[in-house]
């Protein structure tokens, strides 16, 4: 099993989002759990910068040799940020799932309260094969 970071939190979907308890701008990607259940990631799709999102929307995509997936939007805002170098080199994502391959980040608007803990997370996937 992948390690689950302590210092991040987690979606039901497989995202992970860094600055919750620093901030109101937030770092999102999806987890190693799911880099490793996509394959190999060959495209990225972002997010523009500016664009409003809410919690649950999709707001982008990765394919990979295996299949597509939606990534969605794990907290409401506005995307301030994408990772233009995950576009550019996909890998990225499954290489460096939680540090270069991030994918956006966004201006919180309201609250995190549905996001999981690493404990959480970890229990959800353990049960997942």
């Amino acid at each position: 099993m992948t390690s689950i970071p302590d210092e991040l939190h987690y979606t039901k979907e497989h995202e992970w989002v860094a600055g919750v308890d620093d901030g109101l701008t937030l770092t999102v990607g999806i987890t190693a759990y799911a880099a490793d259940a996509l394959g190999d990631v060959v495209y990225v799709q972002l997010p523009e910068v500016g664009t409003a999102i809410a919690a649950g929307d999709s707001v982008g995509e990765v394919e990979s040799t295996k299949s597509v997936s939606d990534i969605y939007a794990p907290v409401g805002g506005e995307v301030v940020e994408v990772n233009a170098a995950v576009v550019d080199d996909p890998s990225l994502v499954n290489g460096d799932p939680y540090g270069e391959g991030w994918l956006f980040r966004v201006r919180l608007e309201g609250d995190a309260d549905d996001l999981l803990s690493p404990e959480e997370y970890a229990a959800l996937t353990s049960g997942e094969s």
